[in-house]
């Protein structure tokens, strides 16, 4: 990653822009997890979040319930589930959105690694993870944050 600094006004706080290489942060995932998924935080303000993350193994029916999400495929390709509708499989470049309460799933990745960026809003909480059937997982059992900030790249 590479990141430029912009003066964010008087207090010079953070910096205010930053560049991603997400195929090669993609590539710096674990060959497994003990958790369904593992994310990157790319940013992570109040008004959005977003993340990248590599998914593991079938993620069952789950809603968050406080923010929209987007999902792009990065690499890979897998099965998604939204709402009611049938299955569909994406591949790379291809984006899928829906609003929060919305009952998702990745029933089945065709072609790994699945990677995916996640665009949150607004900033999703990891803990907010609600499980269709409570048997099958639980915030903890669903992700873990590998990187939190630029520095740790």
């Amino acid at each position: 990653m590479t990141q430029s600094s912009i003066p964010s006004g008087p207090r010079g706080d953070s910096s205010r822009t930053a560049t991603f290489d997400l195929q090669e942060l993609a590539g710096a995932f674990p060959p497994s997890a003990e958790t369904m998924l593992l994310d990157t935080r790319l940013t992570d303000e109040p008004a959005a979040s977003s993340r990248l993350f590599r998914v593991y193994r079938a993620v069952p029916a789950h809603y968050h319930a406080t923010c929209d999400e987007y999902l792009q495929v990065v690499l890979g390709r897998g099965k998604f589930t939204v709402g009611a509708n049938a299955p569909i499989e994406l591949g790379p470049g291809q984006l899928l959105f829906f609003k929060r309460n919305t009952v998702h799933s990745i029933p089945e990745i065709v072609e790994a690694p699945l990677v995916l960026l996640a665009v949150d809003t607004p900033r999703r909480d990891p803990a907010d993870v609600t499980f269709v059937d409570p048997e099958a997982g639980t915030a903890a059992t669903f992700l873990r944050t590998i990187a939190t900030s630029p520095d740790e790249y």
